[in-house]
């Protein structure tokens, strides 16, 4: 039992310390791919911790294996009903940056200058977001191979907008297009009215990120007033049909909360980018 309640300790506190990590946010390693690979494996890392020190504390409180699952389960989805703000800022931040930049660009090939020397001009003034992949753009163009250079920076960004405006600066390269200004120009106000659209959208489904959040705090909540004063109440649930029909209210729970977390989630269009091959 001792060796439980250490766990159980362990878990719950590895637990709290990994969400208040997640949720303050750290600074992106400087190499974009180490970034790709990192991101993802750290939130899945925070979801398992989440939901050990859930699924250990449920047992000890309960010593219900149907309800250790649901409180692991709950513990596991915090990150997604609680967090993800920072990222959505940074992702629209990136957006604007985007708009921002391609306007410099634009500028500065309106005024005579080559595509590459707009690109290098624009990298020590290039928005926050966008400085550094934007100075490892201006490295690799003045290696050559411009149109394998701009491909690597739109996957750098990974951002359907930054795609529009890499597929124009590569058609500029290799098919020597004309209205090259005019063309960025026009796509710095589209993804400006993208960036302000998509705040528009995140402002009425932050409403819905906080029902979610609402419900999953009273259902969390009201298990653990039961469990404290109550425990005849849920006498019941201790028994195997109890278990089952715990089980049948968890995935109703479940079912719900997917549906409310769906209908926060905003729907971005698929990256795109213009084919080599097409391209030579």
């Amino acid at each position: 039992m001792s060796a439980l309640a250490a766990l159980c300790g362990a878990g719950f506190g590895a637990g709290v310390w990994m969400i208040f990590t997640a949720l303050r946010g750290r600074d992106a390693p400087a190499s974009p791919g180490r970034r790709l690979l990192l991101q993802p494996n750290d939130g899945l890392l925070v979801r398992a911790a989440l939901a050990v020190g859930g699924f250990a504390a449920g047992l000890a409180a309960t010593g219900w294996p149907v309800g250790a699952v649901l409180a692991g389960a709950l513990a596991g989805a915090l990150p997604s009903l609680i967090g993800g703000k920072a990222a959505r800022a940074a992702e629209l931040a990136k957006i604007e940056a985007i708009a921002t930049w391609t306007e410099m660009v634009r500028d500065t090939v309106a005024a005579g200058s080559g595509l590459t020397e707009a690109i290098r001009v624009s990298a020590p003034v290039a928005p926050r977001p966008l400085r550094d992949p934007v100075s490892r753009l201006a490295l690799r163009m003045e290696r050559g191979n411009h149109a394998a250079a701009l491909r690597a920076f739109g996957d750098e960004l990974g951002d359907p907008m930054g795609d529009l405006v890499v597929t124009a600066l590569v058609l500029a390269v290799t098919e020597q297009a004309r209205g090259l200004a005019e063309l960025l120009g026009a796509l710095a106000v589209a993804i400006r009215d993208q960036a302000a659209m998509r705040l528009r959208v995140e402002a009425s489904r932050a409403r819905t990120r906080t029902v979610a959040a609402a419900v999953a705090a009273i259902a969390a909540v009201s298990a653990i007033g039961f469990l404290a004063f109550d425990r005849a109440y849920l006498k019941p649930y201790g028994t195997a049909v109890g278990q089952l029909v715990l089980a049948v209210v968890g995935l109703c729970f479940a079912g719900a909360f997917w549906m409310l977390a769906h209908m926060g989630r905003i729907a971005t269009p698929e990256r795109f980018m213009l084919d080599p091959g097409n391209a030579s």
